[in-house]
């Protein structure tokens, strides 16, 4: 009897593997549980348990297993099933009971303390994670992670950086430690102890990049800039071709009014494919109002300028968009949102922006046709029937401005300024049309609502 259900448990072992993210159980294992030497009526009941919970008939699953449970209570699994089943069954403090009586029956089972972890942390029952998961350390060094990350939730944050600093030193470093390393620095305010292990990377491993990067963050984060701006020379020092440190370097050399190398490292972010368009689009954004300041240095953001639209990024076209409107160089304005609109053609506000700018510049053509296109889309925004109908006005066609005018009224709310616009369009309208009555009528509200019309 106890070889046949032997055989069971390596035919249905898949089924006893913790199929969660917190387990770091091996797969490759096979549940070794000794389950007795029972009757029939035990192995067809178990049979029976395992046939329930495969079809996801856990309520059924649970009757078999209680009945095997009447029949031996001694033997561990049964209460590890039972509480799985309970676990699908929402059926948390029955869960919890018996996962504990499996640990219980067998504290060394590594299968029955994972699904035991894998539970408290699903419950957001930390503390009783924190106690399960120690037990876990001594079968998978990774489990050490998941402690130091339990230490940091509950703010242990001493604990934490004890098992941080031995990870890294027996795996090396990682982004998810650091990212646990950096949360319980800046929780207890521990700003130098932080630095002081960034600057331990940095002798130990000269010729890791990213290393200098973070040290050079944390001194910029501090206020120390000149240590900053140090370590960025001797990164570049040691790494010529590095392309990330320019975006330290850029700002360090204008503070520093070295100018020829700040627009040097300015090019070299704009131009890289290592660096993520948001910073791009920083660095230009700091460029743009450098040149606001000194302008002699405008041939300078022209071809940064260049590089970026080069590389067809909207952020970027945006940015160098609002800095010629800035400029009062309207044309060259138009041309940038214009290109930004290709990139995200849902882009209501450049779409705006584009049909302002095409009215001043009187292309009015442009504007009808973009406004009236642009309404098929967005047939609630009375700005578009506005430009609409300016622009058939400002075409001779003021009968067919009636229309867009006339509609694009029914969606203004609580906008006296837009609606007096209106008005005025209207009296123009009717003026071209030679309904001088109309036209006053117009004329007039536009006054009433919005005297500075």
């Amino acid at each position: 009897m106890k070889h046949n259900m032997y055989i069971l448990f390596f035919i249905f072992g898949m089924l006893l593997v913790p199929k969660i993210n917190y387990a770091q159980v091996d797969s490759n294992k096979t549940q070794d549980d000794d389950l007795g030497d029972n009757t029939d009526e035990f192995q067809e009941y178990f049979y029976e348990a395992l046939k329930q919970k495969s079809i996801e008939n856990y309520d059924r699953s649970v009757e078999a297993l209680q009945k095997c449970i009447a029949l031996d209570k001694s033997v561990p699994v049964l209460h590890f099933e039972l509480g799985k089943n309970y676990s699908k069954l929402k059926n948390y403090n029955d869960a919890e009971t018996a996962l504990k009586k499996a640990v219980d029956l067998e504290p060394d089972n590594e299968w029955f303390l994972d699904e035991l972890y894998a539970f408290y942390a699903g419950q957001n029952d930390l503390e009783n994670a924190i106690k399960t998961v120690k037990q876990l350390v001594s079968y998978h060094p990774d489990y050490k992670e998941d402690l130091a990350s339990l230490y940091v939730k509950t703010k242990k944050f001493d604990e934490a950086l004890i098992l941080l600093d031995e990870l890294d030193a027996e795996f090396g470093v990682s982004i998810a430690r650091d990212r646990m390393r950096n949360n319980a620095y800046a929780a207890t305010g521990r700003k130098s102890d932080q630095i002081e292990n960034l600057e331990t990377r940095v002798e130990n491993n000269p010729d890791k990049e990213s290393n200098y990067l973070a040290l050079i963050f944390r001194y910029s984060e501090n206020n120390n800039k000149k240590k900053a701006f140090e370590t960025a020379k001797k990164l570049l020092e040691i790494n010529p071709e590095s392309q990330l440190v320019h975006l330290a370097l850029y700002k360090f050399y204008l503070d520093e009014n070295e100018t020829d190398k700040a627009i040097a490292s300015m090019k070299t972010v704009v131009q890289s494919t290592q660096i993520k368009p948001e910073a791009k689009v920083k660095v230009l954004a700091d460029f743009v109002n450098f040149v606001k300041a000194n302008p002699q240095y405008e041939a300078d953001l022209l071809e940064a300028t260049t590089l970026v639209s080069q590389q067809d990024n909207e952020k970027s076209l945006l940015e160098l968009g609002q800095y010629y409107l800035s400029k009062n160089d309207k044309p060259k304005a138009l041309e940038y949102f214009e290109k930004a609109l290709e990139q995200d053609s849902n882009n209501f506000s450049v779409l705006k922006n584009i049909l302002l700018l095409q009215i001043d510049l009187q292309q009015f053509k442009e504007a009808e046709q973009k406004s009236a296109k642009a309404l098929e889309n967005y047939p609630s925004q009375p700005l578009l029937y506005l430009v609409n109908g300016v622009a058939l006005n400002a075409l001779n066609n003021p009968k067919k401005a009636l229309e867009p005018l006339e509609t694009g009224l029914d969606y203004i709310i609580d906008d006296t300024k837009l609606e007096a616009d209106f008005y005025k369009q209207l009296s123009k309208a009717y003026s071209l049309l030679n309904n001088t009555a109309k036209a006053k009528t117009f004329s007039d509200k536009a006054q009433h609502i919005h005297p500075e019309n």
